[in-house]
């Protein structure tokens, strides 16, 4: 929680007021007009969805909110301009056409202003665009964007797959175990043992289950049901795989944790990369501003965990590649089936 600012801007009659500011690029705004009015709280979702400086807008018209994360470039007077420019059209078009979706009372016009600034907005409407037409808009230009985003995560399972067969085809795998061997010291024995645990499917499983119901999601029921679908997911794939293939494990030395039987495709390779991967997703769209450590921060645990895996013996090196591959084709579906959601939402609101 930030603490509570007030930022009036000049001439608006506190249409807009910022508070919670203590994020950069993060910030919630009260909007008068907003309280109780459904129509208002989905046009604003719509329409500040469709700005390409807007990463995410939330609307709660039970308290009059709106949560919005934006460009850390900009700043928090020009976010309030934008919503105050939207609330000056959806005003317009409601006095407009009363029987179309955007419909608002009295009551609520009358607190967006007096006469004289309707007069004045007649002339300042730059949005050429029809508000049942807004939210499809929103949602192309956005399945565009992610669209565009997820390229270079199926260029990475691309070479994730060549990888594994070319391992394969060159019999390569037992000579990387041999050569990992050499690394053995009874303190990286112990650090690898602390590793490979965070990427235990077990224990992540229940983890991702439990953070679903716990308070952090309660405003993000949608977020939560994807993480948990991925974490299930994800396990009950690899299980499924594992049966399929039933490669048995590497013995080239003696195993210092308990293993399963069988070795193709690794699990924790294939549940690590789907849960720190979701969460990771998550944390960068809600803090843009880090998004850039975050990213950084979650490969870098979740190739400790393949190595791990690699240098306590457990498993062959295409048996991690294979499960990085498969685990990003799964997140690349939750995260698809979380975007769509979204926008479904969005153009539900039009």
């Amino acid at each position: 929680m930030g603490n509570s600012h007030f930022h009036k801007l000049p001439n608006q009659n506190h249409w807009v007021q910022a508070i919670h500011t203590a994020v950069k690029g993060r910030v919630r705004y009260k909007v008068n007009g907003l309280y109780h009015s459904e129509a208002l709280k989905k046009y604003l979702e719509s329409r500040l969805l469709e700005e390409e400086i807007i990463l995410q807008a939330s609307a709660n018209s039970y308290t009059g909110n709106i949560l919005v994360i934006f460009h850390p470039d900009k700043s928090l007077n020009t976010i309030a301009l934008l919503i105050q420019d939207i609330l000056l059209d959806y005003r317009q078009k409601s006095s407009k056409s009363p029987a179309s979706g955007a419909v608002i009372t009295e009551s609520n016009l009358d607190s967006f202003g007096t006469k004289e600034n309707t007069a004045a907005v007649v002339g300042n409407n730059r949005y050429g665009y029809d508000s049942a037409v807004l939210p499809q808009i929103s949602m192309q230009r956005q399945l565009n964007q992610t669209g565009s985003q997820l390229i270079p995560v199926l260029g990475a399972v691309g070479v994730l797959v060549c990888g594994t067969g070319l391992l394969y085809a060159y019999n390569l795998d037992e000579a990387i175990l041999l050569l990992i061997q050499r690394l053995h010291t009874p303190l990286r024995d112990r650090i690898m043992l602390g590793i490979t645990f965070m990427g235990d499917p077990l224990v992540m499983l229940l983890s991702s289950l439990g953070l679903a119901i716990s308070p952090l999601f309660y405003n993000r029921r949608r977020e939560a049901t994807i993480l948990g679908i991925a974490g299930v997911g994800a396990t009950l794939l690899n299980c499924l795989m594992k049966l399929l293939f039933g490669r048995a494990r590497p013995a080239l030395w003696k195993h210092i944790i308990k293993v399963g039987q069988h070795s193709f495709p690794s699990g924790h390779a294939m549940v690590s990369i789907v849960i720190y991967g979701f969460i990771g997703y998550i944390l960068a769209k809600q803090f843009p501003e880090w998004r850039f450590w975050i990213y950084d921060l979650t490969i870098v645990l979740i190739a400790a965990i393949g190595l791990s895996r690699l240098y306590l013996g457990v498993h062959w090196l295409t048996d991690v590649t294979a499960g990085y591959a498969a685990g990003l084709v799964w997140l690349i579906a939750c995260i698809l089936s979380l975007e769509l959601q979204q926008k479904y939402r969005s153009l539900q609101a039009g």
